[in-house]
């Protein structure tokens, strides 16, 4: 993984780093071998991660045929840019 740092910006750097390294599941994965998983409950978890995407998959294809509604669209103000909400 590379980040360059432009004008001495490290903060910049940073975070452009840092939200590659969330793209890529990098503290996710971190985090998970902080701890032994027993082997069964590996399987379990990916299981059922397989099952999830699996879902996901269906449902977005479902969407496509028109089979079941498509998630709500958010409003849009006059620039085109999504409305902000009402304080309550």
């Amino acid at each position: 993984m590379r980040v360059e740092v432009r004008d001495n910006n490290i903060d910049q750097a940073l975070r452009v780093l840092k939200k590659k390294m969330q793209r890529e599941g990098v503290f996710r994965e971190m985090k998970a071998r902080s701890f032994y998983e027993k082997p069964s409950e590996k399987r379990v978890r990916e299981k059922q991660a397989a099952i999830s995407r699996a879902r996901k998959v269906a449902r977005k294809q479902q969407q496509r045929e028109g089979l079941i509604p498509g998630p709500k669209k958010k409003p849009l103000d006059a620039r085109g840019a999504p409305a902000a909400r009402a304080a309550s």
